[in-house]
């Protein structure tokens, strides 16, 4: 049988930035101490369209159909959005503390 990952392209995920929304935090969040490690800048390398070691499960989570698609070689998703074709801006689910995430595809 065939290698089904064999000629995936790697896909760079950069956090680029978080936005933070304390009035909504203090309207409707729970107390907590810790929330999310991720710092701006921070960079990871998806191979095969697999989550990189380290990556949140939850971002993960919010990208993975980008990824996996970037890996497949596909792109220029909702007809011409982003300047790359081959790359994608997503956002983290987290209401409060969003985080960007710049993707895309590399050799």
């Amino acid at each position: 049988m065939a290698d089904i990952t064999s000629g995936l392209k790697k896909v760079r995920i950069t956090a680029v930035r978080q936005t933070v929304y304390p009035d909504l935090m203090a309207k409707y969040e729970n107390p907590i101490e810790h929330t999310c490690d991720v710092k701006e800048g921070r960079q990871w390398i998806s191979v095969d369209g697999k989550r990189p070691e380290g990556m949140c499960p939850a971002a993960w989570y919010s990208m993975c159909e980008f990824v996996e698609s970037l890996a497949k070689g596909e792109g220029n998703f909702y007809g011409g959005w982003m300047q790359n074709p081959m790359s994608a801006m997503v956002s983290c689910n987290d209401g409060f503390r969003p985080f960007s995430f710049y993707i895309e595809a590399i050799e």
